[in-house]
């Protein structure tokens, strides 16, 4: 009989990275717990990490390549699969160019130590302008202002939540996160740690989600109407005199343009247009400057909007003309073991590039050298020259994650040719030739690469392969290192040399690249830090609490703030017609507007292949007001229709309290009903995609992020549920 073993690794399903203390016995698990001993999680995990073990042993999930055969699939050796690719990659290249390539990199990308340290040599070798990623799903806005002010787009300030008195966080819901933009695990401990020791947190949600119910206060606010919020925010610190920048001030450009720049918005000016009272503005100004530290945070929320840019942006200026930017218990910046960002800026290099070129159709700007997936579908479909004629999809499903997801749907299946590196066939790898599956998160070696720079404490962990990947599997690591080498050869197949130094690359270039980071990293010396104490430290190593570290952290040459810069305020006028504009209420008198919703056991379309994860109660379901129910005779258990400009959807409906009137949340990440999906799990608990309803023509401007929240929907009662059911599966 196999003995019962402990093992000790940290979760990468989410960005919390949770430790984790396994007990396997042979090829079994036996239990997955917190590590009570794991200086950043202390213990706690999410529902996520009982479904590593799904994704393991998940009969659904490929473990060998397959090629697409009419609407069949057949399983084909590693090597064809390889030879198959780089042949048709160069194929359509030579034909049309460098560009008709296009690659598009999903969320778990960054969750994976082999994406992140060896795909980028492929994308190099294919050396196509056509970049794209979930980053312009979600998250741009938060690094063209980070580019754009402090010369870094990840040089990214998070709250210092262990030593905050006073927090306001608004368009998040970490205790469901767990953080974004923020790694937080056990957030709601730490939140209530903060009221406990006499501090404050508001939140500013369309909905009263789970962190407002532990709220002390919880501000219902108007979709898409933050930027006018934070701009009547500032505007209040000038008028009351509680501008105090501190001793950022003198390393800062432009602090004099500021009042000048927000001074149309003020609070009574705003209330209408957000849904908060002018006096309760102020009040939470004046509270928010009186405490010792405080803290203000912005997530998915206030990102995925028509004026996402400006809202990080303004919560950047907020927090530093309040003197809360780069001090205890404010808003800080992370000091990672392995400090990427300090690379990037290295030998006079400049460590951010934002508009550099534009996209062939829509003329989006590029940002580090990705354009935004806002206008991925247009460059697969509008003909000429520059037309992406194939894909290279990595970890990604942007049929379900994207705006108009139908319309990407129809792209890909247009496409000459298309590889994904992926474990199913989903919504979008359906349309592959050939898919290549890597090996799951508990075969493979990890360190988290971002999301240390990210945490809201800094630590470092190591987490070794649990399991051993059959002979026949290739890990992430294995799969881009032999796709550049093949491509850098120019030849799909490689002679004996090639083969030994792939054989040495693919065992030994991980644990050489991070020793070596470690080490000449900033606790290398300090903390005698190396690959090797770092294994020896089963339960991670603890490096303190987050430090001062301004102007020297800075990646501006002159190592100073630029706080107005012009490629953002020259978006204010636009912000200005809005706050101003009579014809948009009155076009959206009758609509209702769209937000999203997250859930603790999913992670975007993941995990929706688990029975564990998806047994209970339905959760593709809309949330409306009452109000709004009556008005369209709607009760609790029916279905509704929801129209927009791009498409509609049925699916059942929830009245409830915990939304603001006007607003409708539908989660994402569902719509599982599409013919060629092979996950039989998901398929029965399809759901409906709400990027059905968004639209990919409906971005912010500034940046061409993804308008997913403040979206103008009509609903309307269905009569038979009948029609429903088939729709959701």
């Amino acid at each position: 009989m196999n003995e019962e073993r402990i093992h000790h690794q940290a979760c990468n399903l989410c960005e919390a990275i949770c430790g984790l203390e396994i007990t396997t016995r042979g090829e079994e698990i036996v239990s997955i717990k917190g590590d009570k001993n794991d200086p950043l999680s202390q213990g706690h995990i999410c529902p996520k990490a009982i479904a590593l073990q799904d994704l393991y042993k998940d009969s659904e999930r490929l473990r060998e390549p397959v090629r697409r055969n009419g609407d069949a699939w057949e399983t084909i050796s590693w090597d064809e699969a390889f030879t198959q690719v780089v042949n048709q990659i160069k194929k359509v290249q030579a034909d049309y160019g460098n560009d008709a390539v296009g690659t598009y990199q999903g969320n778990p990308s960054i969750h994976s130590l082999g994406i992140m340290l060896f795909a980028r040599n492929f994308l190099r070798q294919i050396n196509s302008r056509n970049r794209y990623s979930a980053t312009s799903v979600d998250q741009l806005p938060h690094h063209v202002a980070a580019g754009l002010m402090f010369g870094h787009s990840m040089l990214l300030p998070v709250p210092d939540i262990d030593r905050c008195d006073y927090m306001i966080i608004l368009g998040a819901n970490p205790l469901v996160s767990n953080g974004s933009i923020m790694t937080v695990p056990n957030v709601g401990n730490r939140l209530k740690a903060l009221q406990a020791r006499g501090g404050k947190f508001c939140v500013i949600d369309p909905r009263k989600t789970e962190t407002a119910a532990l709220a002390d206060e919880h501000f219902f606010v108007k979709p898409g109407s933050d930027a006018h919020l934070l701009a009547a925010m500032i505007t209040t610190v000038f008028e009351e005199g509680l501008f105090a920048p501190g001793k950022l001030a003198q390393h800062i450009i432009g602090l004099d343009k500021i009042e000048a720049l927000c001074a149309a918005w003020r609070p009574e000016n705003v209330e209408t247009q957000c849904g908060i009272p002018a006096m309760e503005i102020r009040r939470m100004v004046r509270e928010f400057c009186a405490a010792d530290s405080a803290a203000l945070y912005g997530r998915m929320g206030v990102s995925t909007q028509e004026f996402g840019s400006l809202c990080q942006w303004l919560i950047i200026v907020f927090n530093t003309i309040t003197g809360n930017l780069d001090k205890e218990g404010g808003a800080m910046f992370a000091q990672p073991a392995v400090d990427f960002l300090k690379q990037a800026g290295a030998k006079g290099k400049s460590a951010f590039s934002f508009g550099g070129y534009h996209s062939r159709v829509k003329k989006l700007p590029e940002m580090q050298g990705e354009l935004p997936v806002t206008t991925l579908a247009d460059e697969l479909l509008t003909e000429g020259e520059g037309q992406i004629k194939a894909m290279v999809v990595i970890a990604g499903n942007p049929v379900l994650s994207t705006p108009n997801g139908q319309r990407v749907s129809q792209a890909f299946s247009q496409l000459d040719f298309m590889v994904a590196i992926d474990s199913y066939i989903n919504e979008t790898t359906r349309h592959a030739d050939i898919i290549l599956p890597p090996a799951t998160i508990l075969e493979r070696t990890h360190y988290d690469i971002i999301f240390h720079a990210l945490a809201v404490r800094n630590t470092a962990r190591y987490s070794e392969a649990l399991f051993s990947k059959s002979p026949n599997q290739y890990n992430d690591a294995e799969i881009f290192l032999e796709l550049a080498m093949r491509m850098q050869k120019h030849s799909p197949s490689l002679n004996v040399l090639d083969k030994l130094k792939l054989r040495y690359l693919k065992k030994h270039a991980a644990a050489f690249w991070l020793n070596h980071q470690l080490k000449r990293g900033p606790y290398g010396k300090s903390h005698g830090l190396t690959l090797k104490r770092l294994r020896a430290a089963k339960n991670g190593i603890d490096l303190g609490p987050l430090q001062p570290c301004l102007p020297q952290r800075l990646f501006h040459q002159d190592k100073k703030i630029r706080i107005a810069p012009e490629e953002i305020t020259r978006d204010l006028p636009r912000l200005h017609r809005d706050l101003i504009s009579s014809e948009q209420e009155k076009s959206r008198k009758e609509s209702l507007l769209l937000i999203g919703r997250r859930d603790p056991r999913t992670c975007n379309s993941w995990l929706h292949n688990s029975k564990r994860m998806t047994k209970g109660k339905a959760r593709c379901v809309a949330h409306i007001h009452p109000h709004d129910a009556k008005k369209h005779q709607l009760n609790t258990g029916q279905y509704v229709r929801v129209h927009s400009a791009t498409g509609s959807i049925e699916l059942e409906v929830l009245v409830t309290t915990d939304i603001k009137q006007g607003v409708i949340s539908i989660p994402h990440g569902w719509g599982h009903n599409l013919p060629g999906v092979k996950m039989s799990c998901a398929v029965e608990h399809a759901g409906v995609s709400v990027n059905d309803l968004t639209d990919n023509s409906f971005f912010d401007r500034l940046s061409g992020n993804a308008v997913l929240n403040g979206v103008p929907v009509t609903i309307e009662a269905v009569l038979s549920t009948t029609q429903s059911f088939l729709a959701i599966g």
